[in-house]
């Protein structure tokens, strides 16, 4: 019994050493990546500088690298899964979502969660998958996060994400800039990793610019500080561009629910609080408050909450994709695309507008 008991102590203090090694190295390797990079730009548009009274239209898509089938449920949404079902799932997944968008004709198109290299996403570049979809379009992408190796959850590790924010634009692409976003501090940090948004310059023949912005807010946090945080310095520097006399659209995945006005949810979810409309700056409106209250209700949803695989009946949704406009921008259409979460567990959102 004493040799029994020995050996078992033994085994307990090499869990013991091998958890805390494993936990060291997770803390010493995260790193947030430096804020105000300056992103490569892929150039190919032939296009002339974007002009004023002309319609365009611009989409936002979360892929959820490509590993959100409607079966696909999600371990930190209380589902079972963290690693797509297999690299032939997620090239799927991402050549039917750019065959989707592609569809639709846009001119600017802003995609989130576009892993470069994962472990959850089988080393697929979606990046260059997107690349074949729009080849006369100027193109760039912004590291999100780059993490560490994940052994959460234990039956199906995470592992390691290099994961993007990826622009395309059929019209130049002056400049472009990482900004990084405020994050939890702390061992929450690991679940937030690093976030970014995206800021680009396009050039009007008027001589102003549509600065546009790509949008990915954090998801898995629950602290008040960290959402308003980030909020304030989006629309600290959204101000700024308005007071210029710039056009501004800001577009992407907001995590807070943009369609309602008052909470039904008891902020169940962190990304079911309300889009907080009183953070906004002068001059600048969420798109679908243009809408009239039936037109906004006859919505679809633009993702689903992914405890168990999509069902539309029972399936909790919500909208929390969208565009921020300047008030020198006409809303033509604003038009939730439902693809029943084929390819992702968001649907695209297309804005129409044009500049004044």
């Amino acid at each position: 019994m004493k040799g029994i008991g020995k050996k078992l102590g033994i085994a307990g203090c090499a869990c013991a050493a091998a958890a805390a090694l494993y936990g060291g190295y997770v803390f010493l390797t995260y790193h947030r990546i430096p804020d105000g990079l300056n992103q490569q730009i892929v150039r190919n548009t032939e296009e002339p500088c974007l002009k004023t009274g002309v319609s365009y239209r611009a989409l936002t898509y979360n892929l959820g690298f490509g590993a959100y089938t409607p079966n696909f449920t999600f371990f930190m949404d209380g589902g079972k899964q963290s690693v797509a079902e297999s690299a032939e799932s997620v090239e799927r997944c991402i050549r039917g979502a750019a065959e989707t968008a592609a569809a639709l004709e846009p001119d600017l198109l802003l995609f989130q969660e576009v892993d470069l290299d994962a472990t959850r996403s089988h080393h697929i570049n979606q990046y260059a998958l997107l690349e074949e979809y729009f080849p006369g379009y100027d193109s760039t992408c912004a590291v999100n996060y780059d993490s560490a190796y994940l052994l959460v959850p234990p039956w199906e590790p995470h592992g390691k994400s290099l994961s993007s924010i990826a622009a395309f634009s059929r019209f130049p692409i002056e400049t472009a800039v990482r900004r990084s976003l405020p994050v939890a501090s702390g061992w929450r940090k690991l679940m937030d990793l690093d976030q970014c948004y995206s800021v680009m310059r396009l050039p009007v023949e008027n001589g102003r610019e549509l600065c546009l912005y790509l949008v990915h807010l954090s998801a898995y946090g629950h602290d008040d500080s960290v959402r308003a945080g980030q909020m304030d310095m989006l629309a600290e520097e959204v101000a700024a561009e308005v007071e210029k006399g710039n056009y501004v659209i800001c577009g992407g995945d907001f995590n807070h629910d943009m369609k309602n006005t008052e909470s039904s949810q008891e902020n169940a979810y962190s990304w079911a609080h309300i889009f907080p409309r009183e953070r906004l700056p002068e001059g600048i409106c969420s798109a679908m408050d243009l809408l009239g209250e039936e037109e906004r209700a006859a919505l679809a949803e633009s993702t689903r909450y992914t405890d168990v695989p999509y069902d539309p009946e029972t399936s909790l949704q919500l909208t929390v994709d969208g565009f921020l406009i300047s008030d020198n921008i006409a809303m033509e259409l604003l038009e939730v695309v439902d693809t029943e979460y084929r390819y992702s567990d968001h649907n695209p959102v297309l804005l129409q507008f044009r500049l004044n």
